[in-house]
């Protein structure tokens, strides 16, 4: 391990690195570029969110709704890695080029699915680009500025990301309205083209010199094989299969053993997927840990915010855009300023402390929503969040580049990312199935033995689908199957959405509340972040004093001593 440590400092000798060689106004117009996609790949995702009430209307497949985000995400959280260390051995330009053009095609080929089905397939391969561009934008920065400059970027590019989140839900929302959801789609294209043509022009393609590196296909495939099993298993496990059986089994099976191969090939590939001597360095594996739990508990939970404004409030999609957008702006607001704060004062830790805090507390805020809590409660919770995220993650992407050599920087930067999406990811599928069974033992009791005992099975299992006051269609199937059951019908129809409003309220803010917890023991992990000191004023680490503390770090880890 300790020569893999060494080698892990010192591959730079072979790889050597030179800043950009543009001017500032080359530099301002691929950083408009990079903002642009990143503002694509935003909008693709919130866009969809408040959009997906109406495509389950047109398309029907209401048990497929949630492949919708999962195959987006299983794509897309398997990609940033591998396009974050191919980037590093043959230069960025190529793979953000190409996840921009992925995106646009599959954009048209989305919105003309004819079938819930095809817009699945077209999400999956949209998740490739997305995950080539995620994977590479904030390395982009760190090809430009070394790190003491990168503070503002960075909350330039988190900024940008809020600002797209903030317009995602309120477009989508006014075109799904007004025109057909089919138009979410359509507004990808333009600035797709917009960002592809800056960067082509103006974004130089500079493969790292020195020698050629081997590629870890291997790797590569056993990072597929450990996530897509595992999110599987969660995605299926307690809704199309029960836990224990043999399926969800397997699947489980079949990821612990991918990663156990996995371990054993990064420690002795040459060029790993995931260098393992990366996590021997305190910042990464401290932010690693960070936003993996705190992906869990945040954005698995907050995906569900939609569900409870539209379903339990009964604001329409466009309304629910007014709500969630607060959190984008405190993001926003707070990603420009801590930026700027850390890179002038040299404080990082309580930055990113701060953060956690104020992540935690809104969820916290969440968790006590119910049926009849007003929308002015849930958009004050929502911007506390969004000023936690804003506070303290951009911190954690600039320490972690920080930490090691400029030919690590695309590896690390989507490592990160990898880690926090995989999170949201992980908790996206168990808080789904909370959210279902809670709904189920909620509706037992609320419903009441004399509407129940009346309704028909088929109705009972409509009423058990988390996301049916969202949708129109099922709400009118619903209204007719128990117009059907005579003068009593209207009753227990309206007592039954009654019944399912509280039930939702109430399982989604169990939800909120295990948010809470992980959120809260992210915090805890913050506690654990050391301070950064100075940033580098270039782009090499390699200073004496800098290369000494670092040889003296890894010395000790490996029980040698120091100096």
């Amino acid at each position: 391990m300790l020569r893999m440590a060494r080698n892990f400092e010192g591959m730079a000798a072979n790889n050597g690195f030179t800043p950009m060689d543009v001017s500032p106004f080359e530099k301002r117009i691929i950083l408009i570029g990079t903002l642009t996609a990143l503002f694509v790949a935003a909008m693709n995702q919130t866009t969809v969110t408040t959009a997906l009430p109406a495509i389950i209307g047109d398309l029907g497949g209401l048990n497929l709704f949630s492949w919708v985000f999962t195959a987006f995400m299983l794509t897309s959280t398997t990609t940033m890695p591998l396009a974050g260390k191919l980037s590093d051995m043959f230069g960025r330009k190529p793979f953000f080029l190409t996840g921009i053009t992925i995106l646009m095609l599959t954009s048209v080929g989305a919105a003309t699915s004819q079938s819930m089905e095809q817009l699945i397939v077209w999400r999956a391969i949209q998740g490739f680009g997305s995950g080539m561009m995620m994977g590479n934008a904030f390395a982009i920065i760190g090809d430009m500025f070394p790190p003491a400059e990168r503070g503002k970027y960075q909350g330039l590019f988190s900024g940008a990301f809020g600002l797209a989140s903030i317009l995602g839900p309120l477009i989508g929302g006014t075109l799904t309205d007004a025109i057909s959801w089919r138009a979410i789609f359509g507004i990808n294209i333009p600035f797709g083209l917009i960002s592809f043509f800056l960067l082509f022009r103006f974004y130089p393609h500079r493969p790292p010199t020195g020698a050629r590196r081997p590629i870890d296909y291997p790797g590569a495939v056993l990072l597929v094989a450990v996530t897509v099993p595992l999110l599987l298993a969660l995605v299926w496990g307690g809704n199309e299969f029960t836990w224990t059986s043999l399926e969800i089994v397997g699947l489980l099976a079949v990821s612990a053993v991918a990663m156990a191969l996995l371990f054993l090939n990064e420690r002795r590939v040459e060029e790993p997927i995931i260098p393992l001597p990366m996590f021997k360095r305190r910042f990464f594996a401290v932010a690693t840990v960070l936003s993996l739990v705190s992906g869990m508990g945040l954005f698995g939970a907050v995906n569900y915010m939609p569900t409870f404004v539209q379903g339990v409030m009964g604001t329409s999609a466009r309304d629910s855009g007014f709500v969630t957008s607060p959190m984008m702006m405190g993001m926003i607001a707070a990603s420009t300023f801590s930026g700027i704060i850390a890179t002038r004062t040299g404080k990082f830790r309580p930055l990113i402390i701060t953060g956690s805090i104020a992540i935690a507390g809104g969820m916290f805020l969440l968790s006590r929503l119910n049926a009849d809590s007003s929308v002015f409660a849930a958009a004050g919770a929502m911007i506390v969040i969004g000023l936690g995220i804003g506070t303290s993650m951009p911190i954690v992407n600039l320490l972690v580049q920080n930490s090691v050599p400029h030919h690590m920087l695309g590896v690390v930067s989507s490592s990160n990312q990898f880690f926090r999406q995989i999170g949201g990811t992980l908790g996206t599928a168990i808080f789904g199935t909370i959210v279902t069974h809670r709904l189920v033992d909620n509706l037992e009791k609320n419903l009441g033995q004399d509407i129940i005992q009346a309704t028909p099975p088929q109705l009972l299992d409509t009423l058990q689908e988390p996301r049916t006051l969202l949708n129109e269609e099922a709400l009118l199937k619903l209204e007719n199957g128990y117009a059907a059951l005579g003068p009593a019908g209207d009753g227990f129809y309206e007592a039954a959405l009654t019944a399912m409003r509280f039930s939702l309220a109430d399982a989604i803010s169990v939800v909120f509340f295990f948010g809470f917890i992980f959120t809260s023991i992210g915090l805890i992990v913050s506690l654990f972040m050391p301070e950064a000191g100075a940033l580098r004023t270039t782009w090499s680490e390699d200073t004496p004093e800098r290369a000494k503390a670092a040889a003296g770090a890894d010395s000790q880890l490996e029980g040698e001593p120091a100096g």
